[in-house]
């Protein structure tokens, strides 16, 4: 293709294994600093340097220095959502990595992707949502949306939806997530879920992970307002 977006580059850019390695230790929404990225890809901290530098100069990731200290973070909520979509579209068509270990059903059960929930749990809430007509489907393009009665669910919960929807981020997307195989809820809202369960004490996060931990009571609060469909 002469004309058009360069699709080539960003692949490259994604392709190769360290970098992607990278780009996912960075999914759990926090800053992590030239070190630990080198631990996480396995690799020495100059070639680290070097893949960080073509990440930033591809747009991907950003940095801030803090002290002697640079930091890295994915340059925005687009990158984390492109990652998302490779990583439902790998997982879809049978091409993952096993990494065995404590941490697999813990990863499973719930994650923080980039800024919002993943796993089991967050499956389980997307298709609540969905059966009791709290999400729609807005247009022919297939985008979602929140009906009336979803937006009152939402603001029952303390969620103010307003500038939620001032957002230039989408109020609310479908992720398909690489474990379940089946969509969970992201964009503005699913990053709202995220933080009003983190405030209520139902959720936490483990560090230097992207593993969620839901507490005894945060789970019985969860499964009371995000009951299964009915079958």
């Amino acid at each position: 293709m002469k004309d058009g977006p360069d699709i080539a580059r960003i692949g490259t850019l994604i392709g190769d294994p360290a970098r992607a390695n990278i780009l996912n230790a960075l999914m759990s929404g926090k800053a992590l600093t030239a070190t630990e990225l080198a631990t996480e890809a396995g690799i020495t901290g100059q070639t680290a340097s070097s893949h960080l530098k073509k990440l930033m100069e591809g747009g991907l990731l950003t940095q801030a220095k803090q002290g002697r200290h640079r930091y890295f973070t994915l340059a925005g909520p687009e990158v984390g959502t492109m990652l998302e979509t490779v990583m439902g579209l790998a997982a879809q068509k049978g091409h993952l990595r096993t990494r065995t270990g404590p941490r697999d059903p813990a990863m499973r059960s719930a994650r923080v992707c980039y800024d919002h929930l993943a796993g089991d749990m967050a499956v389980r809430i997307f298709d609540s949502l969905q059966a009791r007509r709290f999400l729609a489907v807005s247009n022919d393009k297939g985008s979602l949306g929140l009906t009336d009665e979803g937006e009152g669910f939402i603001a029952s919960l303390g969620i103010d939806v307003a500038p939620l929807n001032a957002s230039r981020r989408p109020l609310c997307r479908a992720c398909l997530d690489w474990s379940e195989r089946r969509n969970h809820l992201a964009g503005s809202l699913g990053a709202a879920f995220l933080r009003h369960f983190q405030d209520q004490g139902w959720i936490s996060r483990h560090e230097n992970s992207r593993v969620i931990t839901i507490s005894p009571a945060g789970r019985t609060n969860l499964n009371k307002l995000f009951p299964p469909p009915e079958l």
